[in-house]
């Protein structure tokens, strides 16, 4: 097959080794693409905005199975208008997009179908805002309606912090038109995970799981991300829990998107608080997560071209004994350019990365790269590379990523230090 997949970042460098492994790719192409994915598939310099363009490059090139990465396109309807054009796609509806596009959708979906999740009130003016918020006290959860890169979360601490950042967020001056409606939510005191499942419309087929390290610096301190690092599997996820995740929450949202018409075709991707045992569902992604897809690409021992195809053809029912994972534990360290999540420099040159190739147990992926006219590797973006470590253990894994990470020379980046803590004291814990 000829496959197009859509996106920059370093979940799609994730999807392209892992999308090209597959005996059933001859050729990958994608847009745009980045330094790193370049040495896999063909990259291509179109507006991924442009439906029409995206439409007539596809027939032009022969392309028979398109995945779609990243979230904006997908909320703005490709995979609508490629599925009109009679193109197998990976990646919802536009309509079905809406469960990560608007919050405010999510939340009132949950609420219809009895998924477990915070109390919470939607907002377009300030005055009913504050009032909302002095009602119900700090800590408090806002939360842009739309798309603001993984950034538009805030838990603010005192309801002074709160009405401020209300204000910000409802003028336009925090995160644009994305903030313009807010989502306002009690704060869940517990441990995050991620879990993902593949949704044909009908059936759903569980995966695995995964942490994120959201701040930006060690201890979760810091400014919220697009996510700094995470692991795989989560270490808080046993059978019970899985299970109940799949009874209360995955369960009735995809019986609860064809019941309304809107039918998920896709990855479903579950931010889970577990407050005292119990999952509650804090919201829906409906594409990988980055950097979650790269640690779970690496354990993925099953034909992903395989899993995405059954997902667009509706039959995935056929596939349950199929999904194989390694046994090992993966963890992604991302490497940010000086300054983010707020403002940094691009073009700073990267060397070294070749030493990774070299290293056991650890790969780089790449995510806001370019390289300059004489080869040398630049940063493009924020996020800039991802060095995932594999083990048999938590510590082993976080061992080879951090090996990987100070194998790399680029003085204008810097990477948390204590991705997985959490996973290597509960191991240390248990081993006591």
């Amino acid at each position: 097959m000829n496959i197009l997949l859509i996106g920059s970042g370093g979940r799609e460098h994730a999807l392209a080794w892992k999308l090209a492994s597959s005996p059933h790719c001859d050729k990958l192409h994608c847009i745009p693409g980045n330094a790193g994915i370049a040495q896999t598939a063909i990259c291509h310099d179109i507006d991924v905005s442009n439906h029409q363009a995206i439409i007539g490059f596809v027939k032009e090139q022969g392309i028979e199975f398109v995945v779609v990465g990243s979230e904006q396109p997908l909320v703005d309807g490709v995979g609508s208008a490629l599925r009109e054009a009679g193109v197998a796609v990976f990646g919802p509806s536009k309509k079905a997009a809406q469960l990560e596009g608007s919050k405010g959708y999510m939340k009132d979906f949950c609420a219809r179908y009895d998924i477990p999740t915070a109390a919470y009130g939607r907002f377009t003016d300030f005055d009913t805002a504050k009032e909302f918020i002095e009602k119900n006290g700090a800590p408090i959860v806002l939360k842009t309606d739309g798309l603001a890169a993984g950034k538009g979360v805030i838990i603010a601490q005192t309801v002074e912090e709160a009405l401020e950042a209300a204000k910000e967020m409802l003028s336009g001056e925090a995160f644009g038109e994305a903030g313009t409606e807010l989502v306002i939510e009690e704060f869940l005191d517990g441990e995050e995970l991620s879990y993902f499942v593949l949704a044909d419309g009908e059936n759903y087929l569980p995966l695995t799981s995964a942490q994120d390290h959201k701040r930006a610096q060690d201890g979760d301190t810091g400014p919220n991300t697009g996510g700094m690092g995470a692991y795989s599997p989560a270490h808080l996820m046993t059978p019970d829990l899985e299970q109940r995740i799949l009874d209360t929450i995955i369960k009735p949202t995809v019986e609860g998107m064809k019941q309304d018409g809107t039918p998920f075709q896709g990855v479903l991707f579950a931010g889970i608080m577990v407050v005292n045992g119990a999952p509650k569902l804090l919201e829906y992604n409906i594409r990988f997560g980055d950097p979650e897809c790269q640690p779970i690409m690496m354990r993925l021992e099953s034909d992903l071209v395989e899993l995405l195809l059954a997902t667009d053809q509706g039959r995935l029912d056929m596939l349950k004994e199929q999904v194989k994972w390694s046994n090992d534990y993966t963890l992604c360290v991302v490497m940010a350019a000086n300054g983010y999540p707020g403002s940094y420099k691009k073009n700073t040159v990267i060397k070294n990365e070749g030493k990774l190739e070299t290293m056991e147990g650890v790969r780089l992926f790449h995510a806001g790269t370019v390289r300059g006219d004489t080869g040398e590797l630049l940063s493009a973006g924020g996020r800039v590379l991802g060095v995932v470590g594999q083990g048999a253990t938590i510590l082993e894994a976080q061992e080879r990523a951090y090996q990987g990470v100070d194998a790399i020379d680029w003085t204008q980046g810097f990477a948390r230090r204590d991705i997985g803590h959490r996973a290597v004291a509960a191991m240390k814990d248990k081993a006591a």
